[in-house]
Order: structure tokens, then C-alpha cells, then sequence
């Protein structure tokens, strides 16, 4: 989860810093075979990077707007919040979902868990993989975490729509089943990727999540 950084006020006005554009945590190539260096390339430095200048853009329109007591334009921008703030949002947790060392399955806790939900581990790899690649037109596949059950769900979203704020689901792991994330390498057979990304898949990082989501 990316966060605003925010500094002490100066006068009667606080200052927030801009969103910045994440590091991944390895190379662009790093995920090869399975996702190719170019596609990793443009999709970070190109569209997780549009996303986040939009949102800072749409969040100084917004600004301006609650400042002027202007209700039709703040209303005006919300779609546009929802949509490069879940970009901003969505990506930021896709790059620490994937790995070159991950792949394989998750352990501890996380495996109890998804084991007992789904009744297997391959289950729960068909069942999410089946959601993610029937999502229409562009948007996520997800597992996630009922904050008040402690249960796991898989849920997917259109587009952009982040996750938690759509569904009350927290979010662990995502697929981005946006075509500017695998058509270079995989053209229109989206099943092939969903597949792939698989041998990827950062467990550490997802179980992580998962225990933070439980704490």
C-alpha cells in the first residue's frame, strides 16, 4: 500500500506531498520468461506512471474545488480519483505481489487458511484463476480478506476500482488482467497469462498481508 507523506503545517495550511512513482523491487527483466522486460518496462514507467501524475493532478483540481466551495466540480472528479488512484493504488501492490523467486505455494498460516476455504490449494488456484480471466474488458482479479469475518474471499473489479474501497475487502493479491500487461508477450489469450503468473507470485509478500490484514 502506497501512503501520502504528509509534513507539519506552515501557517493555517498543511502541506501534502505529490505521489510518487514506486521502485520495483528488482529489474525490469527480472520476470522473465514469465512477463518479458519490455512489457514490465512500459507498465511501470509508462502506465503506473500516468496513473499516479493524473492523481496528483485530479487531487489539486480537487483542492481548488473544496476550497471554492465548488460541490458540482468536486463531485465532477470523483471518477477520475477513483480511476488513477486505483491505478496509483492497484499497482503498487502488483509489483511486491510478483517475485522471480516466488511461484510454487504459501506456507503457515495462509496455507491453513486457504486450504480450509477452498478445500486445496489447486482449488483455490482454479477457482481464482477462473474469476480473474472471465473478468470483461479490462480489470483485476483478487484475493482478499473480510476484515469482519477474518474470512478469505476472491473478488474481481472492473478497470481501476481499488480493491477494499469498491468491496471491504482487503486487498492480497492481485492480477492485473489489463491487456498492456501481457498482450506484448501474449497477445489475446489472457488463460496463457493467468496461468504464467503463477510461477511468480511473491507468497512472502502475500502472507504478509495477510497477517497485517488479521492483526
Amino acid at each position: 500500500m502506497f501512503a501520502v507523506k504528509r509534513i507539519p503545517r506552515i501557517g493555517s495550511e498543511l502541506v501534502r506531498c505529490k505521489h510518487t512513482l514506486p521502485d520495483l523491487p528488482y529489474g525490469y527483466k527480472a520476470l522473465e520468461p514469465v512477463i518479458n522486460g519490455q512489457i514490465m518496462e512500459i507498465h511501470h514507467s509508462k502506465h503506473h506512471a500516468t496513473y499516479v501524475n493524473n492523481l496528483n493532478n485530479v487531487e489539486e483540481k480537487l483542492k481548488a474545488a473544496v476550497a471554492n466551495n465548488d460541490v458540482s466540480s468536486v463531485l465532477s472528479l470523483h471518477g477520475d480519483l477513483k480511476f488513477n488512484g486505483g491505478g496509483h493504488i492497484n499497482h503498487s501492490i502488483f509489483w511486491n505481489n510478483l517475485s522471480p523467486n516466488g511461484g510454487g505455494k504459501p506456507s503457515g498460516e495462509l496455507l491453513v487458511a486457504i486450504e480450509s476455504q477452498f478445500s486445496s490449494f489447486d482449488s483455490f488456484k482454479e477457482k481464482m484463476s477462473a474469476a480473474t480471466i472471465s473478468v470483461q474488458g479490462s480489470g483485476w482479479g483478487w484475493l482478499g480478506l473480510n476484515p469482519e469475518t477474518k474470512q478469505l474471499a476472491i473478488a474481481k473489479c472492473a478497470n481501476q476500482d481499488p480493491l477494499q474501497a469498491t468491496t471491504g475487502l482487503v486487498p492480497l493479491l492481485g492480477i492485473d488482467v489489463w491487456e498492456h500487461a501481457y498482450y506484448l508477450q501474449y497477445k489475446n489469450v489472457r488463460p496463457e497469462y493467468v496461468k504464467a503468473i503463477w510461477d511468480i507470485v511473491n507468497w512472502d509478500d502475500v502472507a504478509a498481508r495477510y497477517s497485517a490484514a488479521l492483526s
